[in-house]
């Protein structure tokens, strides 16, 4: 395969009990990944990290420090898969570009070499312990807003914040938008909306990712970040926070990836800027575990097709 590739990476929610488990049966490749994050980080999570992949308890894999490190490694080990099945070998693959969403960004750098898989994998280790440990020391929830633009979103933040935190935390595609801070501000987002016609869902999660209540796990993972070694990515990749490729310095990404947890994802405007560049020149593969990325491109651009590989 000589054709250019575009590589997304999945986020938090796409966890699921069983997930890269037929990879590791399949590819002795995909197999090592999860091994050598078994050696890395030990029982710190309570159970061996592939075991919790493939068996759950569901409610242990679904804690936010849990399911972080669980995707990255679930992701690196398909795309070891998929190396081998296109007999990259140990070469490098042609990527065009690399995305991920919130958390998969780090799987998009990890695979553009600008760190290693076993820095990767502690870094979203500790970003979700951080990001779990903010969530609970603040009463914070998510709201998804439906057939909202952004000035709409924004509408609906600045009635409902009142004395709060409220804010627009990940633009996903165009209609879905998704709000995040105080518990108070995003139970005042949902009338609101349907008072401008838009419909608003309570997301299941921890915590106000993307909002200024994650400023202590920011501050924790920019400690973490200045530790590690970063190199400069051999593809673009691109980042949640500007939209736009990671300026190849290792301080630059670093501060991208700290404001990334205080700061809205431009998802939908990233794939939007991938597209117009590369529709029609580069193949579009999903990375395990999940489908959603897939789904959000229709909504993006319905001329791109992405090859999903929730399965080998």
């Amino acid at each position: 395969m000589s054709t250019p590739l575009v590589i997304l990476c999945p986020g938090q929610g796409a966890q699921t009990v069983g997930m890269g488990r037929a990879f590791a049966e399949k590819s002795t490749e995909s197999k090592a990944v999860f091994d050598r994050a078994d050696q890395i980080l030990g029982d710190s999570l309570g159970l061996p990290l592939s075991r919790l992949c493939f068996e759950g308890p569901a409610e242990r894999l679904n804690k936010t420090d849990a399911s972080q490190p669980a995707i990255f490694a679930t992701s690196m080990a398909c795309y070891a898969a998929l190396k081998a099945a296109w007999s990259f070998g140990n070469g490098e693959a042609p990527i065009a570009a690399a995305a991920g969403l919130s958390l998969g960004e780090y799987t998009a750098l990890t695979i553009a070499g600008a760190m290693s898989f076993e820095d990767g994998l502690k870094l979203v280790t500790l970003r979700g312990r951080a990001m779990q440990d903010a969530a609970e020391a603040s009463e914070g929830g998510m709201v998804a807003l439906i057939g909202a633009d952004e000035a709409q979103a924004q509408q609906v933040c600045d009635k409902a914040r009142g004395a709060d935190v409220l804010v627009c935390a990940n633009f996903n595609a165009p209609g879905q938008i998704v709000l995040s801070g105080s518990k108070a501000a995003c139970d005042r987002a949902g009338p609101i909306a349907a008072e401008l016609g838009l419909r608003a869902t309570a997301l299941v999660v921890a915590g106000a990712f993307h909002s200024p209540l994650m400023k202590p796990a920011a501050e924790r993972l920019a400690k973490a970040l200045s530790e590690v070694e970063i190199r400069a990515p051999r593809c673009p990749v691109y980042a949640n926070v500007t939209a736009a490729p990671h300026t190849p310095t290792p301080q630059s990404i670093r501060e991208r990836l700290v404001e990334q947890l205080t700061s809205p994802v431009r998802w939908a405007q990233s794939c939007a800027t991938i597209a117009s560049s590369l529709a029609g020149q580069a193949e579009f593969h999903e990375l395990a575990p999940g489908r959603t990325l897939a789904g959000l491109y229709r909504r993006i651009d319905k001329n791109v097709k992405v090859a999903g590989h929730d399965e080998p």
